[in-house]
């Protein structure tokens, strides 16, 4: 088997495990699904059984994921972007790159408040941040100063200064945001995991 195949195989046992406990179902369960046996999805799992299309097919349907994500099949060449959205607390956060390397592109969906506006919640972090409105009006706050930008606005600023940005309705405010991997720690998982 060569280096590439041993590769993608090895990714399948954990992603097959995170979909299921992401789903928080039972191997009980997923055999019930799919017909395949509690002992082979257990095996499949932990690695002790390869892979097959006979296998994989089953469980994607069960995990609604398409095919290539239970494998981490390699790009064929198709340069689109297959964001998966991520909503948490209303915020909608869709990236918009694949290579985890470098420089990185989200959009951010910010529903106006629902009632007064909250105070910033200030940030201070290595990495600098560019930000561009689509549409609505967002409040970028950088230390003590305040900036309302409105759609077709841009801002950029060094992230070592504390800001927030905020959305003060009275719409939903939509915009682009640009940053390296610094950034992309901070900004992505406080606004997925804590909204």
């Amino acid at each position: 088997m060569n280096d590439d195949l041993a590769r993608v195989l090895d990714v399948v046992g954990p992603r097959l495990r995170d979909l299921r406990k992401e789903r928080d179902l039972t191997l009980a369960q997923v055999s019930a699904d799919t017909g395949i046996s509690t002992s082979t999805l257990s095996r499949l799992e932990s690695g002790g059984r390869r892979p097959t299309l006979e296998l994989l097919l089953p469980l994607a349907r069960v995990y609604e994921v398409p095919l290539d994500e239970l494998v981490d099949a390699p790009r064929t060449g198709d340069p689109r972007v297959h964001p998966t959205p991520v909503t948490r607390d209303g915020v909608t956060v869709v990236p918009l790159t694949n290579d985890l390397s470098g420089l990185r592109a989200y959009k951010f969906v910010v529903p106006p408040p629902e009632g007064p506006l909250p105070p910033a919640d200030l940030q201070r972090h290595e990495g600098h941040d560019w930000l561009y409105v689509l549409s609505g009006r967002l409040l970028l706050n950088l230390g003590d100063q305040e900036t309302v930008l409105k759609a077709g606005e841009a801002a950029e600023f060094d992230t070592r200064m504390p800001h927030a940005m905020r959305n003060p309705g009275p719409s939903t405010a939509e915009y682009l945001t640009l940053f390296g991997p610094q950034g992309e720690r901070m900004h992505v998982r406080a606004r997925t995991v804590n909204g």
